[in-house]
């Protein structure tokens, strides 16, 4: 049976093998919310959120299997679990980052359009957690600029 979060989180799992801004902006609603494991605050708003999704594709593919071009199905990111409901799903993921493991997930939830309302991301254990915080925050910044 079909529902805004099955839908959904196979319209993420085509995002994340093509990213793409085009792409997340047909996927965020307007006021979507955006909870980091780095921030205290939710962002607030598709135009923030995309800056942080786009950062963390540029961050979270971690180091490449081969040593070759950056593509995200050469990455040693990938999805291992997902648990869907009717609005949420959950999708467990782990990378590696300069030799740091780092298992997450993703908790999303779709309104009735299909479009992500809220999305946060949680991260493990602490030495991913730093990691994460710093690399993002250099990728934040050079966007930014």
């Amino acid at each position: 049976m079909s529902s805004p979060a099955t839908e959904g989180v196979k319209a993420w799992h085509n995002y994340v093998r093509n990213v793409s801004g085009e792409a997340l902006d047909k996927l965020l609603a307007d006021d979507v919310v955006f909870q980091s494991p780095v921030v205290h605050t939710p962002q607030v708003g598709r135009d923030i959120t995309k800056l942080y999704l786009l950062a963390a594709f540029n961050v979270f593919p971690g180091e490449k299997k081969d040593g070759g071009e950056k593509k995200s199905d050469e990455s040693k990111f990938q999805y291992v679990r997902e648990v869907v409901g009717d609005h949420d799903a959950v999708l467990e993921f782990t990378t590696e980052i300069d030799g740091i493991k780092v298992n997450g997930v993703d908790m999303i939830k779709w309104n009735d359009d299909g479009k992500i309302i809220d999305f946060k991301v949680m991260i493990r254990p602490l030495k991913a957690i730093q990691k994460v915080h710093a690399q993002m925050g250099a990728m934040l910044k050079a966007m930014k600029k």
